[in-house]
Formats: C-alpha cells, sequence, structure tokens
C-alpha cells in the first residue's frame, strides 16, 4: 500500500500534468477526482494506468482510458459498440456507476460521437431494470484529456461530487454479470393443426 507521503507526492504530480496539460474549464473537476482519492483508490488507479505518472522521451503519459480501449489495462466492460465502450467505474459513487468511453481520444464533449450517446441510453435502460434506482444521473467529465460519460445510479440524493469507495473485484464481477446478461427471447410456439380425414371438416358432395 502507498504510504501517506508517496499518495501526497503522486497526487502532487498528476495535478502538476492536469494543471499544464488541461483546459481551463476541465482543470478543476479533474483535480478534484484525484484529491478525492485516499491511498487504496490512488493505487488501484494506478494499478490501472502503470504508465501514468512516467515521463520522459522512454516513458510517455499515457492515458488511462487509451490503455482501456486497446486492452492494456484490466476492466470490467458490460457493452460495446463499434465507437465506445462502456465498463464499470472501480471507484464509483454508487452501485452500477459506469463510465463510456469513446474509443477515439476525444478531448472535448461537442466530439463525442453519436455512437457514445447511443450507448449511453442503452446502458441507462440496463441499469435500470437490474439495479431498480430511483433516478439516473448522466453527465461528462474529462480526464486526462479525454472525455467521458458518467452513468451515474441515484439511490438516495447522491450525484457525481459524492464520495466515492473503492469498489472490489467480487463487487465488480457480479455487476458486469448482472449487466451483461442478455435477456432470452421468448420463442413462440406455433400450433400446428394436424389435417387429416378424422379432424378435418369437408362439405358434403351433393351428387
Amino acid at each position: 500500500m502507498l504510504s501517506k507521503e508517496q499518495t501526497k507526492q503522486i497526487k502532487k504530480q498528476i495535478i502538476s500534468q492536469i494543471e499544464s496539460n488541461f483546459p481551463k474549464d476541465k482543470k478543476d473537476s479533474s483535480i478534484k477526482q484525484i484529491e478525492s482519492m485516499n491511498e487504496n483508490q490512488l493505487e488501484e488507479f494506478l494499478k490501472q494506468n502503470n504508465s501514468l505518472v512516467k515521463t520522459g522521451q522512454d516513458s510517455p503519459q499515457q492515458c488511462i482510458f487509451c490503455s482501456i480501449i486497446f486492452g492494456d489495462t484490466q476492466s470490467y466492460k458490460i457493452d460495446e459498440n463499434e465507437k465506445a465502450i462502456a465498463i464499470l467505474e472501480i471507484n464509483p459513487i454508487t452501485k452500477g456507476h459506469v463510465i463510456i468511453i469513446p474509443k477515439d481520444h476525444i478531448p472535448s464533449l461537442d466530439k463525442i460521437p453519436n455512437e457514445a450517446q447511443l450507448l449511453t441510453n442503452n446502458v441507462s435502460q440496463k441499469i435500470k431494470k437490474e439495479l431498480n434506482p430511483k433516478d439516473i444521473n448522466i453527465s461528462s467529465s474529462n480526464l486526462f484529456g479525454h472525455e467521458i460519460i458518467n452513468i451515474l445510479p441515484i439511490y438516495e440524493d447522491e450525484n457525481i461530487n459524492s464520495k466515492r469507495y473503492q469498489a472490489k473485484p467480487k463487487e465488480l464481477q457480479e455487476l458486469q454479470k448482472k449487466l451483461i446478461k442478455k435477456s432470452e427471447p421468448k420463442v413462440k410456439e406455433k400450433q400446428k393443426e394436424e389435417i387429416n380425414e378424422k379432424n378435418t371438416w369437408l362439405p358434403k358432395r351433393i351428387p
């Protein structure tokens, strides 16, 4: 586990990168997300993006969301289309918190493809059906220059700025299984009428 001092230094380095590279309207929310992580959450975050804090020519900075897209980082995928994927947030605000990641490195909300919006709608319907929240909040955020969409199930009065927790792998695996489960199509059996001499009515022949 990271020590408090290590956590402090790593956060400082990440925040420095955000301040140097992010547009003004994205800095505050991204910094707040990093600052809200405790030692365990930050360590898990770094495990999923082991190149995040590396710098220099031999170790370029890597976007965690791009590493998920390319399969370099473990994730809990629940749905996908040609332009975006949906994964469970490992540091969720509520149970079933999902993020939609465009497959291209999209820097701003206005460039998010329609397919990502469509995937958002589909996943939201799955969450409503399987987890039964009283509401669902949809919002965008930008971390490391990659625009994403948050799907947040609301059970009480949570919002995107509420406290996060570190989800255990077992919880994520169970949620993944539940949300990717496809309902079996109902097969309607067609009743076949057997036509034979015994059960078929025919008009009497008039001589």
